[in-house]
């Protein structure tokens, strides 16, 4: 979920999903080590709980890394094992380190006599050729022993010569039942489980097998079903309509503009919040052709959203 899960579109979904444990980008060592910490790490309070995302290899850089996050008020900290980019490859990071289990385990170990907070990992059944069950359970027993708090497993493996990024979204197949099957092996590690959920029928199912449900673009590209899935799963009556949510956007984007912020980095995240609904085209028209422009401010939501049907969405 690179350049998809900042601060902003956080922000944005704590509106529609109460409950959800929201995840940034992934952040690397060498970012909050060398670079700007404020820029990667600073957040609003409203998103909590929110875990950062790490990328790395380094036992006592992870640990470092770890110390920020608790100090910068993160609820969770996650080491990311799944991510298949050129980048992370060369870096040695990410699912490569799939094939390196006691690498994360020294990295887990590490960071949780640093911190206080949850350490977790999220991983792939497997890479390349190491797509055996018994590799996925050898590394989840290695985690464990590290004391490991959550492990969420995308139910795909990853290809790491030979698809991109994208493709290994896509290509190699789901298989569901190797997450059931680690959490029947495992049954005191809490598993979640992630990849190719769309459908609210679906998380329930998964939820029969797992202790959570990770979704990615689902929820990114209909942020909208986000509000199904907590009226289905916490029967609450946190059921707001479109328009109520672009209205709770405006004070917040009225604090990042005067904080010297633009429009266009946040209304990007909101595109699809009127999907299906009458008028949703001239929503995304209409920010996507203005936001940009000198002295865009939150009167530019409001004259989108005028566009669409006033009507809520029914399920």
């Amino acid at each position: 979920m690179m350049d998809w899960t900042d601060r902003h579109c956080r922000y944005f979904h704590r509106l529609l999903s109460p409950h959800a444990l929201l995840y940034t980008e992934m952040v690397t060592t060498g970012a909050l080590l060398h670079g700007n910490v404020s820029r990667h790490l600073a957040f609003h309070s409203d998103e909590h709980p929110v875990a950062l995302q790490l990328g790395g290899s380094e036992p006592e850089a992870m640990a470092r890394c770890a110390e920020l996050a608790e100090r910068w008020g993160y609820d969770e900290v996650n080491i990311n094992v799944g991510c298949p980019s050129d980048r992370v490859q060369s870096g040695a990071f990410g699912a490569c380190l799939m094939a390196e289990p006691d690498t994360v385990a020294s990295c887990v170990a590490a960071m949780k006599s640093a911190v206080s907070i949850p350490v977790t990992v999220k991983t792939r059944i497997g890479i390349d050729d190491m797509d055996d069950y018994q590799n996925l359970f050898d590394f989840t027993a290695k985690v464990i022993a590290a004391n490991c708090d959550n492990l969420t497993v995308h139910a795909r493996k990853a290809w790491l010569k030979g698809l991109s990024p994208k493709e290994n979204r896509d290509i190699p197949p789901l298989m569901y039942d190797k997450v059931y099957q680690l959490k029947r092996d495992y049954p005191e590690l809490e598993v979640c489980i992630n990849g190719g959920i769309t459908d609210s029928a679906s998380v329930s199912e998964h939820l029969r097998h797992t202790d959570g449900v990770m979704i990615g673009r689902a929820a990114y590209q209909n942020p909208w079903w986000l509000v199904e899935l907590e009226q289905n799963l916490f029967d609450e009556l946190h059921r707001p309509t479109q328009h109520e949510v672009v209205e709770g956007m405006l004070e917040y984007i009225e604090a990042e503009l005067l904080a010297g912020g633009q429009l266009k980095h946040i209304t990007r995240h909101m595109l699809g919040l009127f999907q299906a609904v009458p008028g949703a085209k001239q929503w995304r028209r209409h920010l996507s052709e203005n936001a940009h422009l000198p002295g865009a401010g939150p009167e530019l939501l409001r004259a989108a959203a005028a566009k669409v049907s006033p009507e809520p969405v029914s399920w």
